[in-house]
């Protein structure tokens, strides 16, 4: 990873917020997170979508990390970066409107604790400090679970909900370009869950501005099928 120019781990560079697109981009252009980037995929594959846009996958896990960042070199994208750290301090790498739209592609729907919930009010409290005024996000999921928990973090408080589906490519919505990307790129998770038989679901909304959020308190069937863990379910997926 310390060989990866298009990575940015441990030591941080102290003046990296606010900087990105003069320091390592070079360019004006928007900036897209992909949060729990896991692998890169959408990171990558969005990256060779829009030339014009830039995009940083963000996640701890460098082993994973380190494919989309070596596919990125290999690929000669420039467009593409990759930030190694705990998603609860990203307001630490990012200054005020910096970001203008965030991908949550996969992450763990982390059912026993609400603050590590990547949707929770938590999370969006510190989305809102980066992203620009009514920037775009993005969730794709196989969880129930937190699909059925961001439904009602997004009921309680008035973000507004451009599109919404608990089945993206069974769905008959008549995508517009804005949202055709949630069905066009597969990560390697996605088709894993696909191949179970497992429906996949999508969420977008506005981050507009809030002064105070509404946690959501409901109780929620947990996913059965996360007794598993993932590496287990690969290994017997492989056998097949």
């Amino acid at each position: 990873m310390e060989t990866f120019t298009n990575v940015f781990q441990p030591p941080y560079d102290p003046e990296l917020a606010g900087q990105w697109r003069a320091r390592y981009f070079h360019n004006n252009n928007p900036i897209v997170l992909e949060l729990g980037c896991g692998r890169g995929e959408y990171t990558v594959g969005m990256a060779r979508r829009y030339p014009e846009k830039n995009f940083i996958g963000v996640d701890i896990k460098g082993a994973r990390m380190w494919a989309g960042a070596k596919e990125a070199e290999l690929s000669g994208l420039k467009n593409v970066a990759f930030l190694r750290t705990n998603i609860e301090f990203i307001t630490s790498f990012f200054a005020a409107d910096e970001v203008d739209e965030i991908w949550i592609t996969f992450c763990d729907p982390q059912m026993k604790k609400a603050t590590k919930r990547l949707t929770s009010t938590y999370f969006m409290q510190r989305y809102q400090q980066i992203v620009k005024p009514d920037g775009l996000i993005h969730l794709k999921t196989d969880s129930s679970f937190l699909y059925t928990y961001t439904v009602e973090m997004l009921r309680l408080n008035p973000y507004p909900v451009l599109c919404c589906t608990d089945d993206l490519y069974a769905d008959s919505l008549d995508f517009n370009e804005q949202f055709a990307d949630a069905r066009a790129l597969q990560t390697h998770y996605e088709k894993q869950w696909l191949d179970r038989g497992l429906s996949i679901k999508y969420i977008a909304w506005h981050l507009s501005s809030l002064s105070q959020w509404n946690e959501p308190t409901i109780e929620i069937e947990k996913d059965s099928y996360r007794s598993y863990g993932r590496n287990y379910v690969q290994s017997n997926a492989d056998k097949q």
